[in-house]
């Protein structure tokens, strides 16, 4: 039972401490200046060939029937 407490103890604190400035550092590099393009091209991804199919990547031939 003593482990317990002592995991118990370090969980309440420090993990704590350690999750949450992990939680705002991921918050602040999403936010980070520059990081706008980069979010823009990744949202569009969806959208990139709605008119048309993607066209076929070199090497890798579609089977046809």
């Amino acid at each position: 039972m003593e482990t317990y407490s002592a995991l118990r103890a370090f969980a309440d604190s420090w993990a704590l401490l350690a999750l949450f400035a992990f939680f705002v550092g991921v918050i602040l590099w999403v936010m980070r200046p520059g990081s706008n393009a980069i979010h823009r091209d990744s949202a569009g991804i969806p959208f990139r060939h709605e008119d048309e199919p993607a066209p076929a990547k070199a090497g890798h031939e579609e089977a046809r029937t």
